[in-house]
């Protein structure tokens, strides 16, 4: 009897989320509709319908009186179910947003960090933000539905523990322990390129696709790759780490971050493309970027580098395309070995827009495997340098179409 019972609390829960979901992505849409696409029959649907209401999770939204028969009463996803903490902490900065459950941003703030101050001071400015938030968030009235903290490198999801971040030189940290110690919220981890991908699955670009990948490309270059409908992680969970994917062999070649040479994102990220332009200057090259530099009285960046760009700075221009065709060469692998419906590029690097999609598009159509590379687009992503906070914040979102009876009934 205790199994049946479980059984049927199981099932109940599926059916809880299958309709969430299909109110997340449909809406608005009737319960007549829901019980058509899920096959479950009108009472059962009703029954689901009312338990989201009572926990807050949709609301009713109008009327539908196209047709014959009584108008149909029309579902939608409730922003007001709660409000959610996302935080995506960066190698030299630091993002915080709070949301509805829509993902609207309601206050966000972002501060440059500096790994080389120590984990521990980073991640009590980290906390410090954070505190700022939930601040902010208790004056809305709002439930908190979780925090999500997306971070760059291998994460232990089961544990919520950051396993190894190559650019931050960190081990082991206890992310999930430490942030419920000090917010007692719902605490969710989760790898910055998975984060992203799952965000652009739910919010963005890739709602209706099920074989993309997202890449993150900043100090380094992840990869969240969303296959045959899922996120896939690999055997141990650590699947997406592209950017330390070999692609020169020579040894002479710069060190990674994680310790080898030859790393496709030593080629690729920001720094490299910092590099470039640095390399170019020294040979006296033409170049705005030392007059903007001189007026701005800051360090060489890509932002700057970008702004000299816009102007028609050759050297700029030509640095974005060197890397660009570095990321290009990366992509195709990708595509010749996935065969994915698009590829995504978001993060900080995504400022630079066709500075680098369009030499990623030309390098993609050289080295794919004709027929192949005419299948996949190669996009940029719906969020851009916010990629991934938007990330922090689906990991929450996706818990919750995972697990309705997570959310308390009023």
């Amino acid at each position: 009897m205790r199994k049946n019972t479980a059984d049927q609390a199981f099932v109940r829960e599926l059916n809880l989320s299958s309709v969430l979901r299909l109110i997340h992505t449909q809406a608005p849409v009737s319960r007549a509709k829901l019980a058509v696409i899920t096959g479950l029959n009108k009472s059962t649907i009703s029954s689901l319908v009312e338990e989201l209401l009572e926990r807050n999770l949709i609301h009713e939204t109008g009327v539908n009186s196209i047709g014959a028969g009584r108008p149909a009463t029309l579902l939608e996803i409730n922003p007001q179910a709660g409000c959610i903490i996302g935080v995506e902490l960066g190698v030299d900065f630091v993002s915080v947003a709070l949301t509805d459950f829509l993902s609207n941003i309601l206050w966000r703030k972002t501060a440059d960090a500096d790994p080389a101050e120590g984990q521990e001071k980073m991640i009590a400015q980290t906390l410090g933000i954070v505190k700022e938030a939930m601040t902010v968030g208790k004056k809305t009235g709002l439930r908190f539905l979780g925090l999500g903290l997306a971070t760059p490198g291998t994460v232990d999801l089961n544990k919520g523990v950051l396993i190894f971040a190559p650019n931050l030189h960190w081990r082991n940290v206890p992310f999930k322990e430490i942030f419920s110690q000090h917010t007692k919220l719902s605490i969710f981890i989760e790898n910055d390129a998975n984060a992203a991908a799952i965000a652009e699955h739910l919010f963005g670009i890739a709602r209706h696709n099920r074989d993309f990948i997202f890449v993150f490309a900043g100090v380094g270059i992840g990869g969240g790759l969303f296959l045959n409908g899922q996120l896939y992680r690999g055997g141990y969970g650590y699947a997406g780490e592209i950017g330390h994917s070999p692609i020169v062999a020579e040894p002479s070649q710069n060190v990674c971050h994680c310790g080898n040479r030859g790393c496709w994102e030593t080629y690729a990220n920001q720094y490299s493309i910092i590099q470039r332009v640095q390399a170019r200057l020294e040979v006296k090259r033409s170049s705005i970027i030392p007059k903007l530099l001189a007026e701005q009285n800051a360090p060489l960046s890509i932002p700057l580098i970008k702004q000299a760009a816009d102007c028609g700075d050759q050297e700029a221009i030509e640095s974005f395309a060197e890397a660009g065709r570095a990321m290009g060469q990366g992509f195709a692998g990708l595509i010749n070995i996935f065969n994915p419906e698009m590829i995504i590029l978001g993060g900080p690097l995504s400022i630079a827009g066709d500075y680098l999609l369009s030499p990623i598009r030309e390098t993609v159509d050289h080295h794919s495997l004709a027929g192949i590379d005419q299948q996949a687009n190669v996009l940029p992503s719906s969020f851009g340098t916010d990629a991934s906070l938007m990330g922090a914040i689906a990991i929450v979102v996706n818990d919750i179409l995972t697990n309705p009876s997570h959310a308390e009934r009023r």
